[in-house]
């Protein structure tokens, strides 16, 4: 597993960053480079994503074996405890670990995921995982990310270009997207039918919160959020506008409210 890792290596305070389903640890740039002062931030590409290496059996891309790995990874890191940011798929990694006795996540932030995990936005996402074409150039391949990433919202320019170019490799004939087509196997095998509901696993967390939500998420409806408020760790909520699923936190405005989270005084 390979990860970008930003600030002193030596700083004790470590904050580990995990992307979404087809993303990379690339897509955390800004927000490291915010936080680098403060943070030995470390940023992984998970399995089967970015330059990390694919499993050769495609069902073994699941929570369990992604959780496993990021216990090794923070091994290696030889610290006690972490702070953590997930963004979709990265949270709910993070929710699994959070949820654990004797787990070292001490500062949790979700971005746009929570316990109740709709099947339709699930489903949406699963037309095009592994779906990529080659691209002849890389502005064919801005293009194609930016039509399945709309939710993204309106980003400027050179945040599209950053995404895409951290997003692609070179191929025989031409790019490709930097993850394995066989992530989407599993989707195709058993299209998601239900909302899955992971409250118990919430509700296990006891690490203070923070769950950013894009207000036209389709992925977190606004309803767990405020129910996430509540229940388990009581999380502190943020609605991001403008934004589906999900929030890039490319933007200051969007870093704000995390490197404020992370770094308050309690």
């Amino acid at each position: 597993m390979a990860y970008t890792e930003w600030g002193d290596p030596a700083n004790p305070r470590v904050l580990v960053c995990v992307h979404g389903l087809t993303r990379n640890g690339r897509d955390f740039d800004d927000l490291a480079r915010a936080l680098a002062s403060e943070y030995r931030v470390v940023c992984p590409d998970v399995v089967g994503r970015g330059r990390s290496g694919w499993l050769v059996v495609k069902d073994d891309y699941q929570l369990p074996l992604y959780a496993a790995d990021m216990v090794t990874l923070i091994a290696r890191l030889d610290v006690p405890e972490v702070h953590w940011v997930g963004t979709s798929m990265g949270g709910l990694i993070g929710m699994l670990l959070a949820s654990m006795p004797g787990n070292p996540i001490r500062r949790l932030v979700l971005n746009d995921v929570g316990p109740v995990i709709i099947a339709e936005a699930v489903r949406r996402i699963g037309e095009y995982v592994g779906m990529a074409p080659v691209f002849p150039d890389i502005d064919a391949a801005e293009a194609y990310i930016r039509a399945v990433s709309v939710p993204f919202g309106n980003l400027p320019d050179a945040q599209w270009r950053h995404l895409t170019e951290t997003s692609i490799h070179p191929v025989e004939g031409g790019w490709a997207m930097r993850y394995d087509p066989g992530l989407g196997d599993s989707f195709r095998k058993t299209p998601l039918q239900t909302d899955v509901d992971l409250w118990p696993l919430y509700e296990s967390i006891s690490c203070p919160t923070l769950v950013l939500r894009g207000a036209q998420s389709d992925l977190l409806a606004r309803e767990t959020a405020e129910a996430m408020a509540l229940r388990g760790p009581k999380a502190r909520v943020v609605e991001v506008p403008d934004v589906g699923h999900a929030p890039t936190l490319m933007d200051p405005a969007q870093i704000a409210p995390i490197r404020d989270f992370l770094l308050e005084v309690r």
